[in-house]
């Protein structure tokens, strides 16, 4: 392990830093700790890799869903439209 001995100087909101403190805290280690081990470069989890898949199918399914609804309520909007000039 490297010597810590490089300040880094960030700004970040009061709302941030105490995010900071209480992600610290829930892993008992301090928030430069914090910061180094979630900004070092790990591969992905498995776990990670798979969310991201689904992730990124909800949103393909979505598109597809809404583009759906959006031609299912202007179909809807003709028909009550030939049936308003009907009458």
């Amino acid at each position: 392990m490297s010597v810590k001995s490089e300040r880094i100087t960030i700004l970040g909101s009061p709302d941030f830093k105490a995010f900071l403190g209480v992600e610290a805290k829930k892993e008992g280690v301090s928030i430069s700790e914090l910061v180094r081990s979630r900004c070092q470069a790990m591969p992905p989890s498995d776990d990670e890799i798979a969310l991201k898949e689904l992730i990124l199918l909800v949103s393909e399914a979505t598109n597809r869903a809404s583009k759906s609804l959006a031609k299912g309520i202007k179909d809807a909007e003709s028909v009550l439209a030939e049936l308003r000039a009907a009458h």
